[in-house]
């Protein structure tokens, strides 16, 4: 069977429609149409039908993809071998971040590869929803994700997690706040305080959950952003409170302090999803390596403190 027949199956499975994976590939939906029958024939069953207007894969289909993805991570294993015999970890890395730890990390990692030759690292922002960062692995090399400890959407999709960190989330408070003198604030401190949230479905809003559970009672979400700087703003404001990640918000201004949250689990894990054969590519695995050692330094920094 031909690999790139196999590799679009793989993409069908993934991506769930044809539209998307000529999308993605560069092609017409007729022509990933075509090349999946000639896989089909290549094959001697049905591997896709018919559902509404669209494609979905046979139980076929769906044993041939998963073989479709060993067939792939293969490739990329004897290509990363061939690499490394050579010491050439050179091409193109795609990396997609959400906005505080790319802030925090990219520029130190972009620094460090420029010392070799031939790697290039493509980085790009994007704060999605929690259900989205496995989504997005199908078009970006390395997506950098953060979840709530314990709770991993992605579980299930093949995908490797590569820990980077486990950052507190700690309360930011206006300096003249009634509870800015504490050395640390609780549940009942805080649910009747006005806070400023995120979007539904980001990480952080489990916790705000948390906090009404052990408190008994609903909290009051006044505005809700997914960017740091527009919540300090706010918070420099007086017009609420608001979880301010430790590690990865930089320099908050003095004018905003920052207390650790005791009686509910108060943290994220970041972590670098990679898809398993993309995994394999040694200019994939030196990023992930210099990500790795950036991020061990940026909490050894605050350790320190």
């Amino acid at each position: 069977m031909d690999v790139n027949r196999l590799d679009l199956l793989r993409e069908l499975a993934e991506r769930g429609s044809v539209t998307a994976v000529a999308e993605a590939t560069g092609r017409t939906p007729s022509a990933v149409s075509q090349q999946l029958k000639v896989l089909e024939r290549e094959a001697g069953m049905p591997l896709t039908e018919r559902s509404g207007r669209g494609l979905v894969l046979t139980s076929a289909g769906h044993a041939l993809a998963r073989s479709a993805a060993d067939v792939a991570i293969a490739l990329e294993r004897a290509t990363a071998l061939w690499d490394e015999f050579r010491n050439d970890p050179s091409g193109e890395v795609t990396l997609l971040t959400f906005p505080t730890i790319g802030a925090a990390l990219l520029p130190g990692v972009l620094t460090d590869l420029q010392s070799i030759a031939g790697l290039q690292l493509r980085a790009t922002d994007l704060d999605p929803e929690l259900a989205e960062f496995a989504d997005l692995t199908s078009d970006y090399d390395i997506v950098l994700a953060h979840t709530m400890p314990g709770v991993l959407p992605w579980g299930g999709r093949g995908l490797r997690a590569v820990p980077l960190l486990t950052e507190p989330l700690d309360i930011g408070l206006r300096a003249d706040h009634r509870l800015a003198e504490r050395a640390y604030v609780t549940p009942a401190d805080l649910v009747d305080e006005t806070w400023l949230g995120v979007p539904p479905g980001f990480p952080f809003e489990r916790i705000l959950h948390a906090i009404e559970e052990q408190a008994g009672r609903r909290t009051n979400v006044g505005q809700r952003f997914s960017d740091m700087r527009i919540i300090e703003a706010f918070i420099e404001a007086g017009l609420g409170i608001a979880f301010v990640p430790r590690f990865t918000s930089g320099a908050v201004p003095e004018s905003i302090v920052l207390k650790p949250l005791r009686g509910v689990a108060s943290a994220r894990q970041i972590v670098a999803l990679v898809r398993p054969d993309v995994a394999e590519r040694l200019a994939v695995r030196t990023v992930l390596d210099v990500l790795v050692s950036h991020a061990a330094r940026l909490e050894q920094a605050y350790s320190a403190v």
